[in-house]
């Protein structure tokens, strides 16, 4: 496989990888059926005036846990062998994957252990301790949570499930699109937010499978725009200082999403904050439901530039709708 990237450790290690096929998402969505909901895929008339397009919301913001990370916890989770199982499962996270990962272990009746910063939204905190989940609360940073997995890991042997960069996941996140083109049939272009790449790889496996001439495009905040750097020059590039609103996407593409986008998708677009609250606006304004604001980054793409969808039937995965209340941007 040429990856069109240079020679360095990192691609290496990517070269051994074994990378989730089609065949994997189908596994993962018979495994995870009984789990999981089957969302609703919404239109709006008014926002495709707006748009210029005929849009279809797969809305995962109506999934458990509010967000799309579920469908991937639960087929990790559900992947493991009976002896993995009983020492249960571990990540860090602050964010949707910290509550997908613990109702997966809940449902599987095993142990779950999430390291979370101690400056993370109490409303998270209390979600994940709600599904039954050990938390270790560690300083705000990216060693310390890391330094406290291990721990963890050490002290119970519990699986790391990393919330992008794992076969599984990746497999059960590509679960969404195979609901979606089952109900709205083939469309011109398949649309989602890019943050690590687990949703856009799982997304793009489908969609290549099953709507073939169909185009895949992400959607990524201009100022946290390391996909698209790595993207558009086929070398790796770490996320640095992102600064959005967008705080799902925050960080890096991994070892096997990277070079799956790299393979599948056609094009990442960058938007502005201001575009990506307009966006926002627009959903909760005209379809009366709650994104939040990675969810509006596709919608801000097409504002961006509308052109490029005119007249087109847009199928666009809703990633989430975990917002904190106190804080909307407008």
């Amino acid at each position: 496989m040429n990856l069109g990237v240079k020679t360095t450790l990192f691609n290496f290690k990517i070269m051994r990888q074994k990378f989730p096929e089609f065949e994997d998402v189908q596994i993962a969505y018979n495994r995870i059926e009984p789990y999981v909901k089957k969302t609703p895929v919404l239109t709006s008339s008014s926002v495709n005036e707006i748009l210029g397009c005929s849009v279809y919301f797969k809305c995962e913001n109506f999934q458990k846990v509010g967000a799309f990370k579920f469908r991937g916890a639960s087929n990790a989770v559900l992947s493991l062998s009976e002896k993995e199982l009983k020492k249960g499962v571990a990540t860090h996270s602050s964010g949707n994957h910290a509550a997908a990962l613990a109702l997966a272990a809940k449902n599987a009746g095993v142990p779950s252990y999430i390291v979370m910063p101690e400056n993370a939204p109490e409303i998270k905190k209390k979600a994940v301790a709600g599904y039954g989940a050990e938390i270790i609360f560690c300083e705000p940073t990216l060693e310390a949570r890391e330094l406290n997995l291990k721990d963890v890991i050490d002290k119970t042997g519990a699986t790391f499930v990393h919330p992008y960069d794992n076969f599984y996941v990746i497999a059960g996140q590509g679960t969404a699109v195979m609901d979606l083109i089952e109900e709205i049939g083939n469309p011109d272009v398949m649309m989602c937010p890019v943050g690590g790449g687990g949703l856009l790889s799982g997304t793009s496996i489908a969609t290549k499978m099953l709507a073939p001439n169909c185009r895949i495009i992400a959607g990524e905040p201009d100022e946290a725009n390391d996909a698209w750097k790595s993207f558009t020059t086929g070398e790796f590039h770490p996320s640095v200082n992102p600064k959005t609103i967008a705080d799902g996407l925050l960080t890096s593409l991994g070892e096997l999403t990277f070079p799956i986008i790299q393979k599948n998708v056609d094009e990442i677009i960058t938007v502005s904050e201001a575009l990506i609250i307009q966006a926002m606006r627009l959903i909760w304004e005209r379809m009366k439901i709650i994104i939040e604001p990675s969810s509006a980054v596709p919608v801000a793409a097409i504002l961006k530039d509308p052109n490029k969808f005119a007249g087109k039937r847009v199928g666009l995965i809703i990633s989430g709708g975990n917002v904190d209340l106190e804080k909307l941007p407008f």
